[in-house]
């Protein structure tokens, strides 16, 4: 029995010298008693070294190729991934940057910006507060947030004026940076990627105490006699400067720009006021008188006329009707002047004057000008163009001529009385402000004009009109014009403007308006010193009661007066 001892012992090496139970006891006769399927009644075998290293190196392999996945996500696409998980919490926000300030001639700042309590938003614009200068400086619109608090407009859009004019240089560059956010959409850092570049200032030519006392006055006068309007302009005649341009009524540029006012908004927007009109440089009116030294110009450079002789006004020039003997044509004067020359018919406005030599008078042998040669006159001083500068830039008006008069009346010839009117700034002749104040600047130039600007970064130069008549004018010619303009000052109908700080040239006119001529256009329009021309001015008051006596005149005197006190350099030239 015991030569069938199977045991373990002969074949193992052990470093123990005790035997276990299981390790003996065990032949072929108790065998069957083991389950053997439980592995009963088996002896304990060790495990084989091929095995061993077959689990070792699976487990090495496992431990490769889990630090190669580790190498390949952290060093290989360790950038691309790192990208792709920022912008999960990462967003691009835009860093607006601030529109540049614009001055006064004096520095004296007109529009800035306020730093905004909304943090990452745009600081916004303030315009100065006083009077007289939102047709200057415009107004804009702020960039828009959808409900979301996302910018759907990134840039300040600019409506009008200076702001639109010369958004290209004001606006400047935004910058961008990156906004680092948590689980809970909160901040919690920020990076600049570009930064903003502030945008360039401007610095205009408009002085800020004549701007408000120019709008102030006009303002005062036709609030207290009914004119519905008005607008003044004030420039350097020897560069183009343009020192004060104003127009009454007019918005406000702040109110439009937050745009949170919307009953003021939409209470001027409906007014017929047109306080959104800048009369100065678009508005259009009928001139009248103030176009005679243009008339006198003409008559005397052609030879129509010396300027000695004398033409008698009698309150009303007879036209005989051929076609109807007892229905003549009948042309007033506001006033019977008796006999005036040249400078005398510039003084006191004479209508009949100016009929004779514009026209011509039949009767007594008076040769005119002609309605050719009074387009060409006054399109020679620059009526009928409009600006080369973006925000002096307007209307062309109208000068009338028998082409003009075909197109816009069915079968009506041209008649003599057309030009009569034609002659004192009557009929269809439409002018700017603008146009009339450069053009007083050709007379006191004598044939040069300048191009008007309204910043330090337009270049100074001279303006030619396209026919450059006003150059062929004879010295002499513009020597008496301007000796009648002088006394209109003086004496005549511009008596008001005669101070003795500076001598003024002037003109005034009174146009008179519609069928019915209850209302007019009231004008004066100069330059100053008369001897050394330095400064140009004019004013309009728009649309008031005929038979009232206060008007441009009454405006540009109380300017005058202010002038003397606050800033008598302007009279020291």
């Amino acid at each position: 029995m015991f030569k069938r001892l199977i045991s373990k012992r002969i074949t193992r090496k052990y470093t123990s010298n005790n035997i276990d139970p299981d390790e003996i006891l065990l032949d072929a006769e108790n065998l069957p008693d083991f389950d053997q399927t439980r592995l009963e009644g088996r002896i304990e075998k060790p495990i084989s070294k091929f095995s061993l290293y077959t689990i070792i190196g699976f487990f090495l392999l496992i431990v490769t190729l889990y630090t190669t996945q580790v190498w390949k996500l952290q060093v290989v696409e360790g950038n691309e991934l790192r990208e792709r998980s920022e912008n999960n919490s990462l967003r691009h926000s835009i860093i607006f940057a601030d529109r540049g300030v614009v001055y006064d001639r004096n520095n004296i700042p007109l529009i800035w910006n306020s730093p905004s309590d909304e943090p990452d938003d745009f600081n916004k614009r303030v315009y100065t507060a006083t009077s007289g200068f939102s047709h200057i400086l415009g107004y804009g619109k702020y960039p828009q947030k959808d409900s979301f608090g996302f910018y759907f407009t990134e840039e300040f859009e600019p409506k009008a004026g200076l702001e639109r004019a010369y958004n290209k240089k004001l606006s400047g560059r935004s910058g961008l940076k990156i906004i680092e956010t948590n689980a809970q959409m909160e901040v919690v850092g920020d990076n600049t990627i570009t930064d903003a570049e502030v945008g360039a200032n401007v610095v205009t030519t408009i002085d800020s105490r004549l701007q408000n006392i120019f709008y102030e006055k006009i303002k005062s006068v036709a609030q207290e006699v009914g004119f519905t309007g008005g607008a003044g302009a004030f420039i350097d005649v020897t560069n183009g400067d343009v020192i004060a341009l104003t127009s009454y009524p007019e918005y406000n540029s702040s109110i439009l720009t937050e745009g949170v006012d919307e009953e003021t908004i939409n209470r001027q927007f409906d007014d017929s006021s047109n306080f959104f009109l800048n009369r100065t440089a678009r508005g259009v009116y009928t001139p009248g008188s103030i176009m005679k030294p243009f008339v006198a110009l003409a008559a005397l450079n052609e030879g129509i006329i010396t300027p000695e002789k004398k033409i008698v006004s009698t309150k009303r020039m007879i036209i005989p009707n051929p076609y109807n003997p007892d229905n003549p044509s009948v042309f007033t004067d506001w006033k019977a002047h008796g006999p005036v020359n040249a400078r005398e018919a510039l003084a006191y406005s004479s209508n009949v004057y100016f009929y004779q030599v514009g026209g011509g008078f039949p009767e007594t042998g008076q040769k005119g000008v002609g309605i050719t040669n009074l387009e060409k006159y006054y399109r020679g001083f620059g009526f009928g163009e409009t600006f080369k500068e973006d925000l002096l830039q307007g209307p062309t008006g109208t000068i009338p001529n028998p082409k003009w008069k075909a197109l816009n009346f069915d079968d009506d010839d041209w008649r003599l009385g057309d030009t009569y009117f034609t002659s004192i700034g009557q009929y269809g002749v439409q002018v700017t402000p603008l146009q009339v104040v450069r053009a007083i600047a050709g007379i006191a130039n004598e044939g040069v004009f300048p191009e008007l600007r309204i910043t330090k970064d337009t270049k100074e130069k001279k303006f030619i009109p396209q026919i450059a008549i006003a150059q062929e004018i004879r010295p002499d010619v513009y020597k008496t014009v301007k000796a009648g303009m002088r006394d209109v000052a003086s004496f005549g109908t511009g008596r008001g403007l005669n101070i003795p700080e500076v001598e003024i040239a002037a003109k005034t006119g009174t146009a008179e308006l519609g069928f019915s001529k209850e209302n007019v256009n009231s004008w004066t329009t100069g330059f100053f010193p008369y001897q050394n021309p330095k400064y140009a001015f004019v004013i309009v008051m728009e649309q008031g009661n005929r038979n009232n006596l206060i008007g441009g005149v009454s405006v540009m005197r109380q300017i005058l007066d202010w002038m003397r006190v606050s800033t008598p350099e302007y009279f020291n030239t």
